[in-house]
């Protein structure tokens, strides 16, 4: 079989998706297979304990003011850059629709937009951790 034949089949393969072609004919056979990369697993952050204060009740105390929860699992930074300063700092007021981070998901960089406008009480995740669905990530000052 010639080359051509040969990257005419190979060609055919990356279009169709196929992952194995096998063409046999009076003299001749060859057998195409396709290998996929696997991806290398996610590396995840152990949870961590965080120590809270405890109430006359045994239980832990909740800081007053809402937060902003991860809408992903990903990546936060807080700055758009490692040069750049951070999109917010405690104290800093904020109105809904500004950026308050970025998380990573999947390559894809995705805007952590404020919901709601307040002055930022405290920064609850660090720069390049884990987050996950839900988590609360920025606290307002109640």
């Amino acid at each position: 079989m010639d080359i051509e034949k040969i990257r005419t089949l190979i060609a055919l393969m990356e279009e169709s998706e196929l992952v194995n072609l096998e063409i046999s004919s009076d003299d001749e056979h060859i057998s195409l297979t396709r290998h996929y990369d696997a991806p290398a697993p996610a590396m995840m952050a152990a949870p961590t304990a965080s120590a809270a204060p405890i109430t006359a009740e045994g239980k832990p105390a909740e800081k007053a003011g809402s937060v902003e929860n991860s809408p992903m699992v990903g990546v936060f930074y807080s700055a758009p850059s490692p040069n750049d300063p951070p999109f917010v700092k405690v104290g800093q007021k904020v109105q809904a629709g500004d950026t308050l981070g970025i998380i990573e998901a999947m390559k894809i960089m995705n805007p952590l937009e404020a919901t709601q406008s307040g002055i930022v009480d405290e920064i609850l995740v660090d720069n390049s951790e884990v987050v996950q669905f839900g988590q609360p990530v920025i606290r307002y000052k109640a």
